[in-house]
């Protein structure tokens, strides 16, 4: 292995030939073993790194500030790595010290090393294109860093919402499919009044296009960056035209309406943003994991629970049990939704760690941002996939199950009162009769009345009473 010698503040080290990180890198490599997972493990944010880039490269080159050459190289070696080159390059840890300098520098050493070989020098010659000068010419990791995190977030929110999509659809599909199956509605657990099981799938489908609607309001949160800003906001060692300028180039990079903050000290320090975008995540969570909670109760038995619907069978369920079969699949999306539930927490105490001009905690936030958005996505296509799609309802159970329920007694209430339908409830517990046949014996109803009544049409929606 032939290796190049390298130096930064600290001193001089020798780096591995083949690789295009440089001496940074390797010494956040060394220093930040937290996690395990390295920036390699984030195709999109390496991508949206490599955007900020070259937008960055383009505006300095407009204003004249970078050589046409080195424009040049530097835009072709972005391009590769938002083709999907060079992503194995990208090793630093996730959670780091710095604000985000480690990933700052692994993006800018990567990319200078590999414009370095485009112009035909060699890894390491910095003297002909340099990570700090050319690469990150105009720019401070905290604002370089940050735009590329809001960039990332902006895909990765679409990306989200589309697997929202397909399990909202699925529910959809579910509803339409069991409009005509009538079944007890139960608050509290108990019976009370009739509903179809189309009406329980689709409240499952509306709940999830609302969040859809909340995370394209997320979407217009991240729009607005700060690059220009440099260090601390002033834009201090940029052109005075380059905030203006470097704004229309990465939307024309990323074919997105990223805009420039009003106020660019404010901007560099205030991570409010992915505070909220965390707790729309955290309502997601939150709602998807009650409706996990409904499948798995109107799926319970089979013989000694709800056992209104089939869930699809996955997998034996027990290791003594034999033929037992469990409800795996939202079992798993529940365990998510508790992981980015918990996850709000950590983004929460982060962006008030914050303190001055820099919140230096934002790689944390990154990280938990971008893996609960990545486990919601992977957990709501497989509900989707491997559960929603494949439910059966068992019908006759349904409806035995209202015929010969004690929630009947409400939807006799305006006709005979509240008083008799107490009475008709409480004889009905006691006995074991229907309230069909106590109404009939006491002649509170004719048998022709109460069968309008108690049809499932008549149950379902609102009713003029005569």
């Amino acid at each position: 292995m032939t290796v190049r010698m390298e130096h930064d503040l600290i001193g001089d080290r020798e780096i591995p030939n083949e690789v295009y990180y440089g001496v940074q890198t390797l010494r956040a490599k060394e220093n930040f073993n937290i996690t395990g997972v390295t920036l390699s493990q984030f195709p999109t944010f390496i991508t949206s790194i490599a955007k900020v880039k070259k937008a960055c490269a383009l505006a300095n080159n407009e204003l004249g500030l970078l050589e046409e050459n080195k424009k040049n190289a530097i835009c072709e070696a972005c391009d590769e790595i938002i083709a999907g080159a060079l992503h194995d390059q990208f090793i630093v840890d996730m959670i780091q010290g710095g604000a985000g300098t480690s990933i700052n520098m692994n993006a800018n050493e990567v990319i200078a090393n590999r414009s370095l070989e485009i112009l035909g020098h060699n890894k390491g010659e910095y003297a002909f294109l340099h990570p700090n000068n050319d690469v990150n010419k105009s720019q401070s990791t905290n604002d370089a860093y940050p735009t590329a995190f809001r960039v990332a977030l902006y895909e990765k929110l679409y990306e989200l919402a589309s697997s929202m999509t397909i399990l909202k659809n699925s529910f959809s599909k579910k509803s339409d499919e069991f409009k005509d199956i009538i079944k007890m509605g139960r608050t509290q657990l108990q019976d009370a009044v009739p509903m179809t099981l189309g009406q329980e799938f689709h409240s499952f489908a509306t709940m999830i296009e609302e969040d859809i609607q909340r995370l394209f309001e997320c979407q217009q949160l991240v729009r607005e960056m700060n690059l220009g800003a440099t260090a601390i906001g002033t834009g201090i060692n940029s052109h005075p035209e380059y905030a203006h300028l470097v704004e229309q180039k990465l939307q024309d990079v990323t074919g997105r309406p990223f805009k420039t903050a009003k106020d660019l000290v404010e901007a560099t320090q205030d991570t409010g943003a992915y505070v909220q975008i965390s707790g729309v995540l955290k309502r997601i969570a939150t709602k998807i994991s009650k409706i996990c909670n409904d499948l798995r109760l109107l799926s319970s038995g089979p013989r000694a629970g709800l056992n209104e619907i089939n869930l699809p069978a996955m997998q034996p369920g027990s290791s003594i049990m034999p033929g037992k079969v469990n409800p795996v699949i939202p079992e798993v999306v529940n365990q998510v939704a508790f992981q980015v539930i918990g996850t709000d927490v950590t983004i929460t105490i982060a962006s008030e760690g914050g303190q001055l001009q820099l919140n230096v905690f934002e790689p944390v936030i990154a990280y938990n941002l971008f893996n609960s958005i990545n486990m919601m996505k992977n957990a709501f296509e497989t509900l989707a996939e491997k559960c929603v799609c494949g439910i059966t309802a068992n019908e006759e159970h349904c409806k035995n199950l209202v015929v010969n329920s004690i929630g009947l007694v409400t939807a006799l209430n305006p006709h005979i009162g509240y008083e008799n339908s107490t009475s008709v409830a409480k004889e009905a517990l006691d006995s074991g009769q229907s309230v069909y046949d106590i109404v009939l014996k006491r002649g509170l109803l004719t048998q022709e009345e109460l069968e309008d009544i108690i049809k499932p049409e008549n149950m379902i929606k609102p009713r003029l009473i005569k």
